[in-house]
């Protein structure tokens, strides 16, 4: 049976998550999310997710430690971070991008 769910969501009304990042359209196997305007400051503590996550720059910029690599984050530029890998991020300047996370990253606790 084919899945006809439509979706529709307004970033100005969407939920925000613990980490400010706005959740978007979510579906069962991937989902999006915007970070908007998130402020310079300093390294983010490392992490490993058990999603992956794709990203696009829309503004700002930021500084990516992805298991010992150094990526500059600008706009338009794109990433990938692969499920379980050591990162984390620096913002450099008030930085706005959007995510896809596979599987969705605010289900089963995720995104903590």
């Amino acid at each position: 049976m084919t899945d006809t769910t439509i979706k529709k969501v307004e970033a100005k009304s969407s939920p925000v998550g613990e980490m400010g990042q706005k959740y978007l359209a979510p579906g069962k196997s991937v989902s999006l999310r915007l970070w908007e305007a998130e402020p310079r400051g300093e390294t983010m503590l490392a992490t490993r997710r058990e999603y992956e996550t794709v990203g696009y720059v829309i503004d700002g910029r930021a500084a990516l430690h992805l298991e010992g690599q150094l990526i500059q984050l600008a706009p338009g530029n794109s990433w990938l971070v692969p499920k379980g890998t050591e990162h984390r991020y620096r913002i450099l300047e008030p930085f706005t991008a959007v995510e896809a996370t596979a599987p969705p990253a605010q289900v089963h606790g995720r995104d903590r």
